[in-house]
């Protein structure tokens, strides 16, 4: 018996809320065909041989089309259950979508494989935290932790690494250098936390120079490996030829 080498298409990914690319672009690495959706143009989402954006309401085309697709990441608006949204920013929260039950829901209707995203926070209480993903993990020089609620896949986080040097910009009136500290703080636009470039490097992310959308993506690193995992996970076995 010898094992069959006829090729398989693709698998298809969902990039669900999908902003200006972070987490497709780590799933477009390992291999899958991705299509972003979400409400808001996306003129800096890549369009590549891998990557499509289509624009509408996330929630309503995961429910429509969801089946279509053999894995579908979601990274509902944040904001809502945020760290910052639950200290500085409080008297704000009413101001965002609470979209993560709403996401769920029609993530489960679709009986396929699916993983959300969110940073810690009030959602660390409201998910399951799968997977647990650090810049440092991969020597990027931004902390950004992110949870990760898997279902129907698995994927063994890295070593976490022990956080190592001091956090970039401006703390308690003293300025901590680049060439003094180890971590960029990718949010915001004061507090001296560095260039647009220097951002860029950071988080593994130049197709945009906008630093909204830096701040509000994760990393291609960290679904790259999620969707390797996912790759060997959910591609059809070889089939045995005589």
């Amino acid at each position: 018996m010898t094992t069959s080498t006829t090729s398989t298409r693709p698998l298809r990914l969902l990039d669900a809320f999908c902003c200006a690319g972070g987490a497709g672009t780590g799933y477009a690495r390992a291999g899958f065909d991705v299509t972003g959706i979400d409400i808001n143009p996306q003129p800096n989402y890549p369009r590549t041989d891998r990557m499509r954006f289509v624009k509408g309401d996330a929630v309503e085309y995961i429910r429509a089309h969801g089946a279509e697709f053999d894995l579908i990441h979601a990274s509902p608006p944040c904001q809502f259950d945020c760290t910052l949204t639950a200290g500085t920013n409080q008297h704000r929260r009413h101001l965002h979508a609470d979209l993560l039950d709403d996401t769920r829901a029609a993530l489960e209707s679709t009986g396929r494989p699916y993983v959300i995203e969110q940073p810690p926070g009030r959602a660390t209480k409201r998910m399951r935290a799968d997977l647990v993903l650090c810049g440092e993990m991969f020597g990027l020089r931004v902390i950004r932790h992110r949870l990760f609620e898997l279902d129907g896949l698995t994927a063994p986080a890295p070593e976490h690494v022990p956080h190592r040097g001091l956090t970039i910009g401006y703390r308690h009136g003293t300025y901590v250098s680049p060439e003094q500290g180890r971590y960029f703080q990718v949010y915001g636009a004061g507090g001296g936390k560095g260039t647009v470039r220097q951002w860029q490097d950071a988080m593994g992310i130049h197709w945009t120079t906008d630093r909204r959308e830096l701040a509000e993506a994760i990393p291609p690193a960290y679904t790259e490996l999620i969707g390797r995992q996912a790759l060997a996970q959910l591609q059809p076995a070889p089939t045995l030829a005589a």
